[in-house]
């Protein structure tokens, strides 16, 4: 089988990857950090492209440029911190056309493939944050609830199709990888590996798992989103993410 990977520089893209090449898949890595995908590159022999998925027109040639694929993971993203009012826009529209977008054209492109041949799997980074209302990250958090969302509709879909395509949803909480310093904050709550998240996710969506939340606290948190009333839950996360920045 063939992935392709993105957000592969670092974090769990990057152990994703590692984790497919331990199954024997092939992997194509993507990524912005040519330097890290060629550190990758070393460990598992993966072919690597560098580029800026922000930028529809590299979507598109990433599509291209990359066929036959058995897998995508759907993993580049970033976040920030703020009040709304106070975020920059053009980090944030750059952040709506990487966490968004740049999802949603690959995995419709790659999801036509697929269904063709009637195989494959799709597997698109959502967060913990897509269960919830996000004040102080409220941009973040609404991409990850577009991610959440799509996969579960294209999800019934697929079923209703009779399809033999897997998309699911990989819904973490804070990950020990680069992501806290480019959104400028530090977690309140004991941050996970990277490994240890590619794993369950890995084996979770080989096992066809509409929505892998890799850990119970986690999943605790994703229920209280579901069942508390949205004042309450921006209550929480606002006091949560205040925390974090400061």
């Amino acid at each position: 089988m063939k992935a392709l990977v993105t957000g592969a520089s670092s974090g769990i893209g990057y152990d994703i990857c590692i984790e497919l090449y331990k199954r024997g898949v092939e992997i194509v890595a993507v990524g912005r950090n040519k330097q890290r995908l060629k550190d990758l590159q070393s460990k598992i022999g993966c072919e690597i492209v560098s580029t800026d998925l922000s930028k529809r027109e590299n979507c598109l040639k990433l599509y291209e440029d990359v066929k036959n694929v058995d897998i995508l993971i759907n993993n580049a993203g970033f976040g920030d911190v703020g009040f709304f009012t106070e975020t920059d826009l053009e980090k944030e529209l750059l952040m709506i056309d990487t966490n968004i977008t740049a999802m949603h054209i690959l995995a419709k492109l790659y999801l036509k493939d697929m269904t063709k041949n009637n195989f494959g799997y799709i597997l698109n980074t959502a967060s913990i944050a897509s269960f919830l209302t996000g004040p102080f990250m409220a941009t973040y958090y609404s991409t990850k609830a577009y991610v959440l969302k799509l996969t579960q509709a294209i999800g019934y879909e697929i079923k209703k199709q009779k399809k033999n395509v897997y998309i699911g949803a990989l819904c973490p909480g804070p990950v020990a990888t680069g992501f806290d310093s480019v959104a400028g904050v530090t977690f309140s709550l004991k941050a996970i590996s990277s490994e240890k998240v590619a794993h369950i996710a890995v084996k979770k969506m080989f096992n066809k798992k509409a929505t892998i939340i890799p850990t119970f606290s986690i999943k605790l948190g994703c229920l209280a989103g579901k069942i508390l009333p949205s004042r309450v839950v921006c209550f929480f996360t606002y006091k949560s993410q205040k925390k974090k920045k400061s």
